[in-house]
């Protein structure tokens, strides 16, 4: 059975949930605006609840946090309500290790530095190194000049000669700079969320219903683009620059461009 004929199914089980939720909503004397106010999400996401068009709300798994979420601040029972919508559990999150490196990479990677170390280090000793050859040439010049000079035949001036300073001028090896940390996205809750992560391959990172207090890392170079619920009720960073979700309410949808940067879809 395709995904299609899944979420056919899914969607069939929620009808008449709508008519259940505009009626309530009528009944409270609310205004569609009203709901979308005080549920933070756009008028159409409340207009597609209640005409039961799932297929603008994603997953159903986004639906019935909508719908629990509708049903709560109409004063209704979610129990039933729940039932109705017969989607399902919600499968528990498939941990993934982003920690694995391959051999190979690895072995690349401390060549790699070591490389970059010895450069940097070179760059900068053999400068200092023919600095200090050359103080010290000159200062071997100055002691032969003064053997080979004839001795005074009065020995007056002899006596008030200087003695030659020679200083060496060493200049300071840097330290090399660690490489930068791999880029991440992000995502802290601060009140019930549902999120789905694709992977750059196209295979699901994560697909899960989030409570308060979540915290969530992606690297950028392993994810192909998210989806959020409720997104007003995350905080979004990407490559450690905050992502700007004001004005954002209902789901939320983003992709990561060819030059690694977040970028909203919708």
């Amino acid at each position: 059975m395709t995904s299609n004929s899944y979420h056919d199914q899914d969607h069939a089980a929620l009808a008449g949930c709508g008519e259940r939720l505009r009626t309530a909503r009528m009944a409270a004397g609310l205004s569609i605006e009203d709901v979308a106010s005080r549920l933070r999400m756009p008028a159409r996401v409340v207009r597609s609840l209640e005409a039961e068009d799932w297929s603008r709300l994603g997953a159903p798994v986004f639906v019935r946090g909508q719908v629990r979420s509708y049903s709560r601040l109409l004063g209704l029972t979610t129990a039933p309500m729940m039932d109705a919508l017969d989607v399902g559990p919600v499968e528990p999150t498939r941990l993934v290790s982003r920690a694995h490196t391959p051999k190979f990479q690895w072995w690349a990677e401390q060549i790699g530095r070591r490389l970059i170390y010895i450069v940097l280090t070179l760059s900068l000793a053999i400068p200092a190194w023919v600095a200090t050859r050359q103080h010290l040439g000159s200062g071997s010049e100055g002691v032969a000049a003064l053997d080979t000079t004839p001795s005074m035949r009065d020995g007056a001036a002899s006596a008030n000669a200087a003695p030659r300073t020679l200083v060496a001028s060493m200049a300071p090896v840097g330290e090399v700079t660690a490489a930068p940390a791999a880029a991440e996205i992000v995502l802290t809750t601060h009140g019930e969320t549902w999120l789905e992560v694709v992977g750059s391959n196209g295979a699901s990172l994560e697909k899960a219903l989030l409570p308060d207090g979540s915290e969530r890392r992606f690297p950028l170079a392993q994810v192909r683009g998210l989806t959020i619920g409720n997104v007003a009720n995350v905080d979004l960073e990407s490559a450690g620059q905050r992502v700007d979700l004001s004005g954002r309410a209902g789901i939320a949808r983003f992709a990561v461009s060819s030059d690694g940067s977040l970028v909203a879809t919708d």
